[in-house]
């Protein structure tokens, strides 16, 4: 589908040169993978982040919670301000509080100064996921699904293993990683000053504040078939990108923070593999292949963690993450050509709610039971209620008997 622009929209001069289509879908999908490497950056600092400031675990839920409530806030509220102002606005303003970000990330001196850069981050992440995810398909509707699949796990993936990899190998841990992370944020704030707007400005955008979910109808059933198996690899994903680490260390007995960016690379690498393998797999087949193998991978982590294997426990890993990237698939492949150009940052709103709710509020819960039982214990009965949930996803798309809208599938 070809991209529409408004002169009403521009607000380049005349004279300056705007991106391709091609050069807009590589932007609009490096930025929002550099948004998600951003987000998992953190992670592995976490131990170093404690060893300095003698925080507990719950502590280091909170500090991850409160990004994901700012991020929920965001998408409550700017979630679908791109479908009035134009997607060029809210990407460019997303951008620069993400890099105010990072700044506050690489001066922090204690958890007061790391909440508020989760705070910021979470805004600034939930601002672009609706525009960014949006002006993909603008740009790309065939291929648009699958790139809002790749990119989230691809940056979970590189953000979790290059921090780490920094933080052990590169001078000052808790500053390389953000001024790198700067100075990306910066390079693509420029190029988005040439991105070609692709909605027309109209009425209603200070409405569109109020905090609501938008959910066309046409798009409700499909979200409704499709959220439990997002709950269920989003929840997993946020007990790794929390917890993972220390639980990694555990198993393995090894002390080195990389042990901790690897689960998180194992993951979230093995779930962009499964999201390109089944990229022209029928959506519901996809669904269902994904409620398999989460649950199997979970099974085998927990036989893992309980016995103190390092290779069940990475292995099970892999396969979850297997389930994770096919389920996020299958669900956006479902779900996103639901809605017509004007609509779908609200609907990829409304999907990146459920999707963050399911990856804070379990994950949050299991970190302040973390300071009552031993963290093996707590990952069994975690991993126990995520295979429930994912075979209750494959049961559910069993029973559900009306078709749903789905992409082509990617050339």
């Amino acid at each position: 589908m070809s991209s529409v622009t408004s002169p009403a929209t521009s607000t380049l001069p005349a004279h300056r040169p705007r991106l391709g289509a091609g050069a807009a879908v590589v932007l609009l999908a490096t930025t929002l993978t550099t948004f998600m490497a951003a987000a998992s950056a953190p992670t592995p600092l976490y131990a170093v982040y404690q060893g300095h400031w003698g925080f507990s675990s719950s502590v280091l839920t909170a500090v991850y919670a409160v990004y994901a409530v700012s991020l929920l806030v965001a998408l409550l509220t700017v979630g679908s301000l791109s479908d009035h102002v134009g997607r060029r606005p809210v990407i460019l303003g997303a951008v620069a509080l993400e890099t105010v970000a990072m700044a506050v990330f690489a001066s922090a001196d204690g958890v007061p100064a790391l909440v508020v850069a989760r705070v910021l981050q979470g805004f600034a992440t939930g601002a672009a996921s609706g525009a960014l995810g949006a002006g993909l398909l603008d740009a790309d509707r065939t291929r648009g699904p699958l790139i809002n699949s790749v990119t989230p796990a691809l940056g979970l993936a590189a953000g979790g293993l290059g921090s780490s990899l920094f933080v052990q190998y590169l001078p000052a841990p808790t500053r390389t990683v953000f001024v790198v992370l700067i100075v990306a944020f910066v390079l693509q704030g420029v190029a988005i000053l040439l991105l070609p707007e692709s909605v027309s400005r109209r009425a209603g955008a200070l409405a569109s504040l109020r905090p609501h979910v938008s959910v066309p109808a046409g798009a409700r059933r499909a979200l409704l078939l499709v959220t439990p198996i997002t709950v269920a690899g989003w929840a997993l994903g946020g007990f790794y990108l929390s917890l993972g680490p220390s639980l990694a260390r555990d198993v393995t007995g090894s002390g080195s923070v990389v042990v901790g960016g690897l689960l998180v690379f194992a993951l979230t690498f093995s779930g962009t593999v499964a999201i390109l393998a089944l990229r022209a797999v029928p959506a519901p087949r996809a669904m269902r292949v994904a409620s398999v193998l989460l649950a199997l991978g979970v099974v085998v982590t927990l036989l893992g963690v309980n016995a103190g294997s390092g290779v069940l426990f990475f292995g099970g890993t892999v396969v979850a993450g297997l389930g994770f990237g096919a389920g996020f698939q299958g669900a956006a492949r479902t779900l996103l050509p639901a809605a017509a150009p004007h609509e779908r940052a609200g609907l990829m709103a409304a999907f990146y709610i459920v999707s963050y709710i399911a990856m804070s509020v379990p994950a949050t819960a299991a970190g302040i039971v973390a300071g009552l039982l031993p963290l093996a214990e707590l990952t069994t009965y975690y991993g126990v209620v995520l295979t429930l949930l994912a075979l209750a996803a494959l049961a559910g798309t069993f029973l559900v008997r009306e078709r749903v809208a789905e992409a082509a599938p990617a050339a």
